[in-house]
């Protein structure tokens, strides 16, 4: 398999909730936090861009696209890896997808001349997992992590005894009767976050495999108390 890569022509930007072409992104990073959106199987980069305008303002929010083009029946789709057996993703091409999001992430952190600052992430379903996974190549580099009808990867990797040590901020919120996560990820999940994370755990009964408003509101608060140079004053007036 050819290496991944961030196709960065089609990252999709907003600032402050409102849609934003990548200079002006580029130009608010030297003010702002930089939250990164990762979607699920079969979608695109232009989904949880939509989330953008519910989410607390002074980030910068930027969608990828995931490295992987679908084939038939999936029309436009894109995946982090292909499913072959659910709840049990191909360990090395997530690690090279990981490692595909940190490398455009170092990318993007050298054009700014001061480079990036706070870094948060949000993942849904596939793109959930891809926020644990970043962890745990690079325990220390994110300031929140946010788990959206979403699971963890078995394996060992070098960067699990660091969060367990440190045991950073998550987030994750489901639905118990999600029809698409397996009960044997779901299991893993539930024995791994505990232990390698300060875990906020949220359910939504009747969400199935979504996210809700009352998710969007928890996730909020739960961003305000984890990103300390985020901007809760006036930003979204500012985007009035």
């Amino acid at each position: 398999m050819a290496e991944l890569a961030i196709d960065e022509t089609v990252i999709q930007w907003s600032v402050n909730g409102v849609r934003s072409d990548e200079a002006a992104a580029l130009s608010a990073l030297s003010e702002y936090p930089l939250l990164v959106l990762l979607h699920g199987y079969g979608s695109h980069e232009g989904d949880l861009i939509g989330l953008a305008p519910e989410l607390p303002g002074g980030f910068v929010c930027a969608s990828l696209r995931a490295p992987i083009k679908l084939g038939p029946p999936i029309v436009n789709g894109y995946g982090w890896w292909q499913i072959v057996t659910p709840g049990y993703p191909d360990l090395p091409v997530i690690n090279q997808a990981a490692e595909a999001v940190l490398a455009w992430l170092d990318k993007l952190s050298a054009r700014l001349d001061a480079g990036l600052g706070e870094i948060a992430l949000l993942g849904f379903s596939q793109g959930g997992l891809m926020v644990t996974q970043l962890y745990r190549h690079a325990p220390t580099r994110f300031s929140a992590g946010i788990i959206c009808s979403g699971f963890v990867a078995g394996g060992e990797l070098p960067g699990d005894a660091e969060l367990a040590a440190n045991r950073p901020a998550l987030f994750w919120g489901r639905d118990v009767d999600d029809p698409i996560i397996t009960q044997v990820a779901i299991d893993r999940t539930l024995q791994w976050l505990p232990v390698h994370s300060t875990l906020t755990e949220k359910l939504y009964p009747g969400i199935a495999h979504s996210i809700s408003l009352d998710e969007i509101r928890d996730i909020n608060e739960f961003l305000f108390e984890q990103v300390p140079s985020l901007k809760l004053a006036d930003a979204h007036g500012d985007a009035q």
